[in-house]
């Protein structure tokens, strides 16, 4: 009696798995969206990279001084009617006259966004996010960002700038694997920008059901998900609609103007993701690269795309 009760429970065990599996695969907010992120940044002030003038006595010559060689006052009082050196008075008037034309000079100057502006304590900062919706048959991308991941010095503005790099180089040497593409804008000042960055990144990272493999600020961490594998992933794959795609979401934020329109087709895509890696370590305050699914046998399908993702569009 105890053989046909053992050759009973072996097919039923491996229906309740198959189950499990088809209505696991079928649960909202597609449980096994994994994620990577690289990233890191300072949204400190610069610091000045000039130098003021200086107001003490000069030992060369050629330099407009309160004495020494070049164009001194001993030589314009004698224009002004005073003669020699002049009375206390006259230096006075004269080195207040001197003032005022040296800040007119200054002011005329510095009203270009590259020049004083950058130097100031509350700069303009552009802040540009790209997400760009591929195949999940470029493979060979995800492994890029994998590595990246592994390998990229997020410690350093020198790192940081990198990473962008090399995370748009990745996405600028797939786009047979282009799909969706999407880019948006926002400028202004220093005091507001680190509060506009979060709120992108926490928003994108929002949309992970875990974070699987981050390299931030130098902080490696590397956690294992459980997720489907071998013959599991393809029965869920198949019952997610193929889970075809990979989602990658670069946000950086930048002194300056960086001038960017939105995507409507691959060219648009293409100019975004050129401008926006090229931007250098000197203007670069930080950087965020996620992309999903991460961990292996995870799935990104259409309906999840158009759920999570509504802005993105056909290119």
């Amino acid at each position: 009696m105890l053989f046909p009760l053992k050759a009973l429970l072996k097919p039923a065990l491996i229906v309740s798995l198959i189950v499990m599996l088809v209505f696991g695969a079928s649960l909202p907010a597609e449980a096994a969206r994994s994620g990577g992120r690289i990233g890191g940044g300072s949204f400190r002030a610069p610091s000045r990279s000039y130098s003021a003038p200086s107001r003490g006595y000069s030992s060369g010559g050629g330099s407009v001084g309160y004495g020494g060689g070049g164009v001194g006052f001993p030589l314009i009082l004698p224009f002004l009617g005073f003669g020699g050196f002049g009375s206390l008075l006259s230096i006075i008037v004269v080195i207040a006259i001197a003032n005022i034309l040296m800040g007119a000079l200054r002011g005329a100057g510095g009203g270009s966004m590259g020049g004083n502006a950058l130097e100031s304590d509350n700069p303009p900062v552009s802040i540009v996010q790209i997400q760009v919706g591929l195949l999940a048959s470029a493979r060979e991308l995800k492994k890029e960002l994998d590595d990246l991941a592994l390998s990229a010095d997020t410690g350093t503005p020198e790192g940081r700038a990198a990473v962008l790099q090399e995370a748009g180089l990745a996405l600028l040497r797939h786009p047979e694997y282009w799909v969706y593409g999407s880019c948006d804008s926002d400028q202004g000042l220093l005091s507001a920008a680190e509060a506009k960055f979060n709120q992108l990144s926490l928003m994108e990272r929002s949309k992970f059901s875990a974070e699987t493999l981050t390299n931030v600020n130098n902080q490696l961490r590397q956690s294992q998900q459980k997720s489907l594998t071998g013959d599991a992933a393809e029965l869920a794959a198949i019952q997610n609609g193929g889970g075809d795609y990979i989602l990658v979401t670069l946000i950086a934020a930048a002194l300056g103007n960086l001038t960017t329109k939105p995507v409507n087709d691959s060219s648009d895509l293409r100019q975004a993701l050129q401008s926006l890696s090229s931007v250098g370590a000197d203007r670069l305050l930080a950087v965020e690269v996620l992309w999903t699914p991460q961990a292996e046998g995870d799935t990104l399908t259409q309906d999840d795309i158009i759920a999570a993702y509504p802005d993105l569009k056909l290119v």
